[in-house]
């Protein structure tokens, strides 16, 4: 699925690389981890994006290549912490209903 696909639509995007980091907010929203050709391998939703950027920068699962491609960008949207949980499961619902399984980086379902 494209990351174009997803609705409301994250436009907001940085390389996933370490230069990068200092250009991600200190503020909640969900992401989404995508191939240079914009394919999701992960979807996800944080307090802190500026921190969970980082963080996945030294996850080797999430910088190492995968069988449907490597991360190269670090798409964001800022949200409302209270809706969070509601916009990733929604992201992800819109990923399921498509491909039938997960992104490849997301090892559990959205609680929600």
């Amino acid at each position: 699925m494209k990351i174009q696909e997803l609705l409301p639509f994250p436009e907001a995007k940085v390389t996933f690389k370490l230069s990068s980091f200092k250009q991600v907010p200190k503020v909640a929203g969900c992401y989404a981890l995508t191939t240079f050709e914009n394919n999701i391998l992960y979807i996800g939703l944080s307090d802190n994006l500026y921190s969970r950027f980082q963080q996945h920068l030294q996850n080797s699962e999430k910088v190492l290549p995968t069988k449907d491609g490597k991360v190269v960008w670090f798409y964001y949207m800022e949200f409302n912490r209270t809706n969070l949980p509601k916009l990733e499961r929604t992201w992800i619902n819109s990923f399921l209903a498509k491909h039938g399984t997960l992104p490849i980086l997301n090892k559990i379902n959205s609680p929600i």
